[in-house]
């Protein structure tokens, strides 16, 4: 059964169609990346999925339960979780801090337990250090741990926002560009990281532009164009598909050549 299923996925600006009439699904464990021309809906996609946007018709449908419009923190609750293109995190801390703040959705203390330092505050913050510990070391910044975030490089940025959104414990983890901005060696070391994501039980959505990334990692590609789905398959049979040639291949077709 699939981890998302998303049936007649419209949203609409005015008379202008964003997305329109979409329909995927994604199975547990599956690496699928959305690719399209800049304009093709694919970051007001994911607005959608984790509810910054409500749709303006459809369904989206995560682990058996309809998530339609809910809220994006009560989306993040229930295993759904994004990073964005431009990395959110918070500049002045830590990065076991940013991490332990990640931690908080799943916090079962007050706020009143927490000022007052109970015995159960006490442990929650210790199981939190803990295992931000655990995924600061999965996602290789264990040396950089006590670094002020600000100080970080880009590609550094792009791992803690990815330990931000890990620290949620998500069932699927929704990157929106992660390569933007860093070189093709940090490209590689990114990858082997998204992998080790999905080899843990992970599932994986990607936007990106980077189309030999796309092409080594995914499972499955869907192409949007105007909003629209116009392919859906293997890397393979993505790259041969006349229409997504026209419409964004070209360019990565000829630079194989």
């Amino acid at each position: 059964m699939a981890l998302l299923k998303v049936s007649g996925l419209t949203k609409r600006f005015g008379g202008l169609a964003a997305v329109e009439d979409l329909d995927f699904s994604i199975q547990g464990g599956e690496l699928l990346s959305i690719i399209g021309p800049n304009g093709a809906g694919k970051t007001t996609l994911f607005n959608l999925l984790t509810g910054f946007y409500r749709p303006t018709s459809g369904r989206i449908i995560f682990n058996n339960a309809d998530i339609t419009g809910l809220k994006p923190y009560r989306i993040t609750r229930r295993g759904m979780v994004r990073t964005f293109q431009m990395t959110h995190i918070f500049q002045n801390g830590t990065v076991l801090d940013n991490v332990i703040i990640g931690r908080a959705s799943h916090s079962r203390i007050g706020l009143l337990e927490s000022i007052l330092g109970t015995p159960s505050a006490r442990r929650e913050k210790k199981k939190a250090i803990e295992k931000a510990r655990e995924i600061i070391s999965f996602v290789g910044l264990e040396d950089q741990k006590d670094k002020t975030a600000h100080y970080l490089t880009e590609e550094a940025r792009k791992r803690l926002s990815i330990a931000l959104a890990l620290a949620t414990e998500p069932k699927l983890l929704l990157l929106d560009e992660p390569a933007a901005g860093i070189n093709l060696e940090e490209m590689g070391g990114l990858m082997e990281l998204i992998d080790r994501i999905r080899k843990i039980g992970i599932s994986v959505c990607l936007i990106e532009h980077r189309m030999r990334m796309v092409m080594s990692i995914s499972d499955r590609i869907i192409v949007l164009n105007y909003g629209r789905n116009i392919a859906d398959g293997t890397p393979e049979e993505v790259a041969n598909n006349e229409d997504v040639i026209k419409a964004y291949l070209g360019g990565y077709r000829a630079a194989q050549c």
